[in-house]
């Protein structure tokens, strides 16, 4: 049984490694700097299909307030469901929008590119999001941090 014991652990190692593709958790210098380069940018991929990284991106919305405009009651332009988007959905002009379309907000000078990332694919996969699921998010993010009292990240 004892020699049973390293043949066992490294299956199971290899299998938890295997099963988690959709939350991959990268760390480290690929990290993206830049915004997209245009609306088929290869990085994409690694944040709207990673279930991680889009989660990420809803408490992002929530600490940065996005919430307070664009929540699950918010109707017409402000409503981030609909796919009905003013200034376009592909992830170049959303990533865009958010960082430098508001008016007055300077997001692209306060979020980090990374982070700018993770909300674009959190605001680009709200459309899949069933009203229910999304009412659980935002309860689930009840006790994070939330706009008037969060600043950003330090600098």
């Amino acid at each position: 049984m004892t020699a049973l014991r390293p043949v066992l652990f490294v299956t199971f190692s290899a299998l938890l490694i295997a099963g988690c593709n959709g939350e991959s958790r990268t760390l480290g210098a690929d990290l993206p700097v830049t915004a997209p380069t245009g609306p088929h940018d290869p990085r994409a991929a690694r944040y709207e299909r990673n279930v991680y990284q889009v989660a990420q991106g809803g408490r992002y919305f929530t600490w940065y307030g996005c919430g307070q405009c664009h929540g699950g009651g918010a109707q017409g332009v402000r409503d981030l469901g609909d796919t009905r988007w003013k200034h376009g959905g592909g992830l170049d002009q959303v990533y865009g929008f958010i960082a430098h379309g508001h008016p007055g907000a300077r997001y692209g000078e306060r979020i980090p590119p990374e982070q700018l990332w993770q909300i674009t694919a959190y605001v680009r996969n709200l459309p899949r999001l069933t009203p229910e699921r999304r009412r659980r998010q935002d309860l689930d993010q009840t006790g994070e941090p939330q706009a008037g009292n969060w600043t950003g990240p330090v600098q």
